[in-house]
């Protein structure tokens, strides 16, 4: 932090010299708007950008304190506010890595090379564009479960929002551009593995049409802070690295958090406890602004709260689609905390999230989950619990038992319906909804994970099941072939538990059930048991009986899957044109490839070294996840590395391993 001032303080004075040579005065730093004006470069490819600030006019700014200009960033608690100024901090020798030019269209931008060193200049935070007021948003977060108090954009600021001739509006948020008021004890920065994984997975989540921030602009720098990287003792030098992050508003669920009394668990409290005018300003804010229809709908209303009420149930039907839409695609978040919920129903600050290999319900992407709370398969429950937290800290401008009741009637119908509507497609089964499709759903993930399929490959191939019975034989043996082995299953099902500890856990349930119960790990050593039951009968299959067990596994799902679109072609006079539209829909719902760890690493460990070109390729791959004629003839004119990735053999279980180490810290 020191050495970042210093290199500030030396740029400084090295401008005010250059200016004054010129018989030019330096405006005084201490008011930040006069500063910005008379320092501030001039952009030339970003000059169209126009801002108008609403979110800084319609809810209440923190008055910076007095004092020096770094007292901007001086850790402190922020009541009766929703954002505090702030300032990004300079970086030495700013470098662009990579510009996503679809996000960046966005904003009426069109992204080429002679535009970089504009690119690296503006979005490092290096020098603000005209109109831009920098802030950071106050925000509160149940973690894990539990309540954290203020947190707020500790590594996050808030540029402005733009403006289009296209009539939209899109906030501008640089994330690692130095410390904010809510930064606590840290320094605000982002390095260039984590940038980068934030950087991909937001236009691969797009790309694969699932509610997103964007991100469009990938900057890194020569300067440098430390990272524990694997928690192991032994820190590093990494390059600090920003990202220009893109969306109608970043306001989250814990925004509404800032007004919690005092919680009867961690005794904290929201710093602006009792702040209920805020809370209407926030409302009537959020509505307006991302909810017109809504507002539109009860301009006549006597009271907000049926205005409220459409509201928080629009935001949880539309949390529950995206979660849905998660689950669909194997992807895993890892870190749900209400701070980390958008208020606008958007995947949100990609941290340590991954997505599935061999499928696993239980599947963790977070060292940092040891109780598992985050799990793939817990996902939806977890959305719907943080739910019934912004309803909580939507009273008394939305009754409690209200809200409450609006997530039970909402959700969990909402999350089934457009889950099994996504898998119905994703099976090619359109034409006719039966009602055992979920079963048939769930016997087909039961299938993946008792054979250690891969989640991404066996949709995808399934889009190539042949429609003549005498031909499944070759099919079956492809799709066991990319099932896990009998060392990677051994692997994937050793337990958990120290034996001592499932032992002691056991004793307990006999000798004293309700203790056990209040405990509240009997799940946990059901599941520790399965385990341990699954691997005693691994430790005695041999490579040949397993592909044996798989291939009677695959064959009983494939029948009853056959059956399935023996009845979704009934009445049909043209099979062929039902099976192509058939192909078209699975492949239209089924990527060919997903940002899976390894690709991710591949790209990082590329640009460690200052090669930016793999995280450019990538990011062009990831603009066309699903299979198309034009992407495959595409694919075949570049070369047969090109057609392996067309048609996902890449990305096979098998051929190349999941990185986990690129899971483990995300800083």
């Amino acid at each position: 932090m020191a050495s970042l001032r210093a290199v500030f303080g030396a740029w400084l004075a090295a401008a005010r010299t250059r200016r004054q040579s010129f018989g030019l005065a330096l405006p005084s730093p201490a008011p930040w708007s006069a500063w910005a004006a008379a320092m501030e470069p001039t952009p030339r490819w970003l000059a169209g950008l126009r801002f108008d600030n609403r979110a800084l006019r319609a809810l209440p700014v923190e008055t910076p304190p007095p004092g020096p200009e770094d007292v901007l960033s001086t850790p402190r608690r922020v009541p009766g506010a929703c954002f505090s100024r702030a300032r990004p901090t300079p970086l030495r020798q700013p470098r662009l890595v990579a510009l996503s030019v679809p996000a960046l269209a966005l904003l009426g931008l069109e992204a080429s090379e002679e535009v970089e060193a504009e690119a690296a200049l503006f979005f490092s935070g290096n020098a603000l564009l005209p109109g831009s007021e920098p802030a950071a948003h106050c925000y509160c977060g149940h973690q894990f479960g539990q309540f954290a108090g203020q947190l707020g954009d500790g590594a996050a600021m808030y540029l402005g929002e733009v403006c289009t001739t296209a009539g939209e509006r899109w906030e501008l948020q640089l994330k690692g551009a130095g410390p904010t008021p809510f930064s606590r004890q840290a320094d605000g920065r982002k390095v260039l593995r984590s940038s980068i994984r934030e950087f991909l997975c937001s236009e691969a989540m797009f790309h694969l049409g699932i509610p997103t921030t964007r991100a469009g602009a990938c900057v890194t720098s020569e300067s440098t802070v430390i990272r524990d990287v694997f928690y192991d003792g032994n820190p590093k030098y990494e390059k600090c690295t920003v990202v220009l992050r893109i969306a109608p508003t970043f306001i989250r669920f814990g925004s509404f958090e800032i007004f919690k009394p005092h919680d009867e668990y961690t005794g904290r409290a929201g710093p602006s406890m009792g702040r209920n005018d805020i809370r209407v300003q926030m409302l009537d804010y959020v509505i307006s602004s991302f909810y017109p229809e809504i507002q539109a709908a009860h301009t006549c209303d006597n009271d907000n709260t049926q205005r409220n009420a459409a509201f928080f149930r629009e935001v949880t039907r539309r949390t529950a689609q995206t979660v849905a839409e998660w689950q669909c695609v194997g992807f895993c978040h890892g870190v749900l905390n209400t701070d980390n919920m958008s208020i606008v129903g958007l995947t949100i600050d990609y941290g340590p999230f991954g997505f599935l290999d061999r499928y696993d319900p239980d599947h963790i992407c977070n060292a940092s989950d040891n109780a598992g709370r985050y799990t793939y398969s817990k996902q939806p429950q977890v959305c719907k619990w943080n739910l019934q937290k912004l309803a909580e800290a939507l009273d008394p401008e939305l009754p409690l038992v209200l809200g409450e009741a609006i997530v039970a009637e909402e959700f969990d119908s909402e999350f089934q319906r457009h889950y099994l509507q996504k898998m119905r497609k994703k099976l090619g089964l359109t034409r006719v909804e039966q009602e055992g499709d979920g079963t048939l759903v769930a016997k087909l993930l039961e299938t993946m994970h008792l054979t250690g399929a891969d989640f991404t490959n066996t949709f995808y191939m399934l889009s190539s099941f042949p429609a003549d019975p005498s031909d499944s034989a070759e099919f079956l043996t492809r799709l066991t072939s990319q099932c896990a082995s009998l060392e990677e299953l051994r692997l994937a099902f050793r337990p958990q538990m120290d034996p001592r500890q499932l032992s002691m856990m056991l004793m307990l349930a006999q000798s004293n059930p309700q203790l056990f119960a209040l405990m509240g790990t009997q799940a946990n050593v059901t599941k520790e048991l399965e385990r341990v039951e699954h691997q005693s009968r691994l430790e005695q299959l041999s490579p040949a009986e397993l592909q044996s067990r798989n291939m009677e596994h695959w064959e009983s799902w494939l029948q009853e899957y056959r059956a399935r679109l023996d009845k979704e072609k009934e009445g049909v006079e043209d099979t062929a044109a039902w099976q192509a539209e058939r192909v078209r829909i699975m492949h239209a719902n089924n990527p060919k490839y997903v940002l899976r760890n390894y690709i991710a690493q591949n790209a990082i460990e590329a640009a460690e070294n200052g090669d930016f070109s793999e995280v450019r390729r990538v990011l062009k791959l990831l603009e066309s996840p699903y299979y198309s004629d034009e992407a495959a003839t595409e694919a075949t004119a570049t070369g047969p590395d090109a057609v392996a990735r067309s048609t996902g053999e890449q990305f096979s279980y098998s051929s190349r391993p999941p990185l986990w180490a690129a899971e483990l810290c995300v800083t």
